[in-house]
């Protein structure tokens, strides 16, 4: 399966960065944030991509035609200009970069690329400024089982004030940027069928307008559910935030390098046990592991004189609460049952 990338536009609300570089180049962790969501598609065997270029376009094929020199061991004869290879770390990705045009809105884009897609009926499609731990393969899943044309994933994301719930002049409740307040919104990660092409009429056409309302309207659009981590990167405040959640390991519901970890597929749906004190690492253990889609049970033994972080860790998460158990007795009693 391929997955097409919308990655032309001008990122307009970023200019701060994309006055000089298109937005899929800007830099999360040391990379570009097209190549961590190529991460996120790759972890799931989706490693063929197309990528719909415009502004700046250049830039990003200049980046993956030497990036495989980038990541490898070399010997370069600079008399003769020959390059001998010794071990290439590089993904196995097979990317086809297509110039969609500067002006080319979204669905116009999506329009073009359909003709890369070979013999392909079903793809994926997602915007080159956003990230997640979306489980792709269940996304695809769902779409196969639905039967309808089109699924997006539909994401929760936090509201940027605190919200009031008032009786008059009394304020009833205060809660600091809830998820719920927010609603749910377009995440992007689309699963989709072939035959969405025919609602694109041509390059003017914005694929989150017309396509997407007329399938909606024709009940051919589903909605995956994330409940875990997103985020987008319109605006250099977000881009800062993702830069401390990559270099930090602070982002919710996921903990260590959330966008790049190898390790993610080889834990994916497997049972984990964590054991060890209710402390920093522990607590954020047990997220990155929420991260990896691991299941599993956490056994917390209460820690005197310290807070148990686990605990403080799953009340705060937002739609992930962490089943945590904190009977050590009974769990050195019974090891086996533990584990």
């Amino acid at each position: 399966m391929k997955a097409v990338i919308l990655a032309g536009g001008l990122g307009t609300r970023l200019a701060e960065e994309t006055g000089i570089r298109p937005k899929p180049m800007v830099e999360i962790g040391g990379r570009p944030i097209i190549w961590h969501i190529m991460k996120i598609y790759s972890q799931f065997g989706v490693n063929d991509f197309v990528v719909c270029l415009g502004y700046k376009g250049y830039m990003i094929k200049e980046y993956f035609a030497n990036y495989g020199l980038h990541m490898s061991d070399s010997t370069i004869d600079i008399r003769t200009g020959e390059i001998k290879v010794h071990r290439n770390t590089a993904e196995d990705w097979r990317i086809c970069l297509i110039d969609t045009g500067d002006e080319t809105m979204t669905g116009g884009r999506l329009k073009r690329a359909v003709h890369y897609l070979g013999d392909d009926d079903t793809f994926c499609l997602t915007y080159g400024d956003g990230v997640g731990n979306v489980d792709i393969a269940a996304s695809i899943d769902f779409h196969r089982s639905h039967g309808k044309l089109a699924t997006v994933t539909a994401v929760r994301p936090l509201s940027r004030f605190g919200q009031l719930a008032l009786d008059g002049e009394r304020v009833v409740n205060f809660a600091e940027k809830p998820a719920e307040a927010a609603g749910w919104i377009n995440g992007g990660f689309f699963v989709l069928s072939r035959e969405v092409e025919r609602y694109i009429e041509g390059d003017a056409t914005t694929w989150e307008r017309e396509p997407l309302e007329r399938l909606a309207s024709e009940d051919n659009l589903r909605a995956f559910y994330h409940h875990g981590f997103w985020q987008p990167m319109d605006t250099l405040r977000d881009k800062n935030q993702l830069e401390r959640c990559g270099s930090m390991a602070s982002a919710p519901g996921g903990v260590g390098d959330w966008l790049t970890h190898s390790g993610s597929k080889f834990l994916h749906n497997r049972r984990v046990l964590l054991t060890g004190h209710t402390g920093f690492k522990g607590a954020w253990a047990a997220l990155w592991l929420e991260a990896a889609w691991c299941g599993g049970r956490r056994s917390a033994l209460p820690a005197e004189g310290e807070p148990n972080l686990w605990r403080a860790l799953g009340a705060s998460v937002p739609g992930r609460p962490l089943p945590i158990q904190t009977d050590g007795d009974r769990d050195r009693r019974q090891p086996r049952q533990a584990r």
